[in-house]
C-alpha cells in the first residue's frame, strides 16, 4: 500500500464512526499513542487487502492540547491551534476539547465497528470517548434536512490541491487539516416550512440539486455564505445521523482542508454574517454542538510516531509500516492484528 497521505481525499463509504477521545489527566499516554499510531496504519492495510471495494479505512486527528502532551515535533503544523469559538449576534459557533479524532469509514458498518473496538481497546485505559457518532449516507447524499450535501466539493486532482498541505509548510506537507462539528437540527421546524421557503434557506432546489441563481438567491442562504468563492475550497466529508429516542436528528460536519483559514472564513461568514449580522439562515434550524480543530499526519509521519521518533517527520516512503505487529484482537475480526 503506498505510503503518504491518510486517506482525506477518498470519497466517504455509506456508513461511518465518527469518534472524539480525551486524555484522562495524569494517565500514561505516549506508550499508548504509538500503539494508536501503529494500529492505525494496520487499519488501513487490513481494509485495503480485505475489503479492496468497500472504501474502508481510518484516518486519525491530533488537536492542538495533545500535540504539547505527547511532546510531538516543533514548530507544530503552521495553522494547529486551539479553536477559538465564533460569536455572532445571535449564534456562536462552539469550541470543544478534542485530543484525537478517529473518522472510520466503510460501504460495510461490520469493519467500521471493528476499527472503532480495536481502537477503544488501546485507548480506553489512557483516555475517555467523548463524542461517539454514527453516520450514514441518506438518499443520494442528502443531509437529514432533504438537500445534497457536499456539491461544492472540489473533484479530480483538486481535491489533493485543497486538501493537503503543500510548500508553504514544507515540514508537514501531505498532511491535512481537520474541523469538526456536530450540529442537531430543528427538523420538525425546518419541514413546517413550504418547499419553497426551505429552497431559500439552502439556495439550491431541493429535488434538482441546482443552485439558485445570484438574482434569486437570498443573500443569508447558506450556499451564499458558505461559498467563498472557487479559490477557497475544503473537502466535506458530511454524513447525516439520527436518534429516534432522543429526538437527535443531525449532521457531522467534517471539513478536510490544505488551510484552516479557509474553515474560519466560512464559519466567520455563517456565524457572524457578511456583512456583520447577515447570518446564515440555516443556523435558525441547526445548532452546533460541538467544534474542534485537528491535525491529520501522513502515513510515513504515524510511522515515526508509532517508533517513538517524534522528532523526525520525514515525508520519504515507509513500506516497512505496513507490517507493525499488534497484539491479537480478542473477539473481533483481528482487523488490527493483520500484517
Amino acid at each position: 500500500m503506498r505510503q503518504g497521505p491518510q486517506d482525506v481525499l477518498g470519497n466517504h463509504g455509506t456508513n461511518t464512526i465518527f469518534t472524539v477521545w480525551n486524555f484522562k489527566e495524569g494517565a500514561s499516554i505516549k506508550e499508548a499513542f504509538q500503539r494508536i499510531c501503529a494500529l492505525v496504519i494496520n487499519l488501513n492495510h487490513s481494509a485495503y487487502v480485505r475489503f479492496p471495494d468497500d472504501n474502508a479505512s481510518c484516518v486519525m486527528g491530533i488537536g492542538y492540547n495533545a500535540w504539547h502532551l505527547l511532546d510531538l515535533p516543533k514548530p507544530l503544523p503552521k495553522e494547529l491551534e486551539e479553536f477559538e469559538p465564533i460569536v455572532g449576534s445571535r449564534y456562536t459557533a462552539v469550541s470543544t476539547k478534542g485530543d484525537l479524532h478517529f473518522h472510520l469509514k466503510g460501504s460495510n458498518s461490520s469493519i467500521c465497528y471493528d476499527m472503532a473496538a480495536d481502537i477503544a481497546k488501546v485507548l480506553s485505559p489512557v483516555a475517555d470517548c467523548v463524542e461517539e457518532v454514527h453516520g450514514f449516507r441518506y438518499w443520494d447524499g442528502r443531509s437529514i434536512l432533504g438537500f445534497v450535501d457536499g456539491t461544492e466539493n472540489p473533484e479530480s486532482n483538486l481535491r489533493e490541491y485543497f486538501g493537503l498541505i503543500g510548500d508553504d509548510d514544507e515540514v508537514y506537507k501531505g498532511g491535512s487539516y481537520l474541523f469538526v462539528q456536530k450540529y442537531i437540527h430543528d427538523l420538525a421546524a425546518f419541514k413546517a416550512l413550504p418547499v419553497e421557503e426551505q429552497e431559500k434557506v439552502f439556495g439550491r432546489y431541493k429535488d434538482s440539486d441546482v443552485e439558485m441563481t445570484d438574482n434569486i438567491k437570498p443573500q443569508n442562504s447558506h450556499s451564499a455564505l458558505a461559498n467563498v468563492g472557487d479559490d477557497f475550497k475544503i473537502i466535506r466529508d458530511n454524513l447525516p445521523f439520527g436518534n429516534m429516542s432522543t429526538n437527535e436528528m443531525g449532521t457531522y460536519f467534517i471539513a478536510y482542508a490544505s488551510t484552516f483559514n479557509t474553515v474560519k472564513l466560512m464559519l466567520n461568514n455563517m456565524f457572524i454574517g457578511n456583512p456583520p449580522g447577515n447570518y446564515d439562515r440555516l443556523l435558525d434550524f441547526s445548532t452546533a454542538k460541538t467544534g474542534s480543530l485537528f491535525f491529520v499526519p501522513t502515513m510515513d509521519m504515524l510511522d515515526d510516531f508509532s517508533s517513538g521518533d517524534e522528532e523526525t517527520t520525514s515525508t520519504e516512503n515507509h513500506p516497512e509500516a505496513v507490517d507493525t505487529v499488534l497484539p491479537k484482537n480478542d473477539g473481533s475480526l483481528g482487523i488490527g492484528s493483520l500484517k
